[in-house]
């Protein structure tokens, strides 16, 4: 079996680091993707796939990124289920292993790995 994801698209907000009840770093972001063809209404449509990003990655994202630049995530798609007034809602998400910074800030660090 295989579950890998690799999604190029801009932040829709800054990313804010935050510690979990096990006090490793957690963020997480939403990343706007164009999709690669058009609507039959002739636009190109766009989806908001919300990530999640941990320990070093979600540290080196927050600080070399910001709201509108360009990243590729490579990661593997998680499912998660969350009830909300008694009916059940199925959510997929990315999870992040590899954050890639392609456009922003210049740096030195262009990567970020678990």
């Amino acid at each position: 079996m295989l579950n890998q994801v690799i999604l190029v698209g801009r932040l829709v907000r800054d990313i804010e680091v935050k510690k979990n009840e096990s006090s490793k770093n957690v963020a997480t972001c939403t990343l706007a993707v164009p999709r690669s063809f058009k609507s039959k209404d002739g636009i190109i449509e766009t989806d908001f796939i919300n990530c999640t990003l941990w320990d070093v990655v979600a540290l080196n994202t927050s600080e070399y990124c910001k709201k509108g630049d360009i990243v590729g995530i490579k990661g593997r798609l998680q499912s998660r289920v969350r009830e909300v007034d008694g009916v059940n809602h199925h959510e997929l998400y990315l999870v992040a292993e590899k954050v890639t910074f392609l456009s922003g800030h210049t740096t030195d660090k262009q990567d970020s790995e678990e």
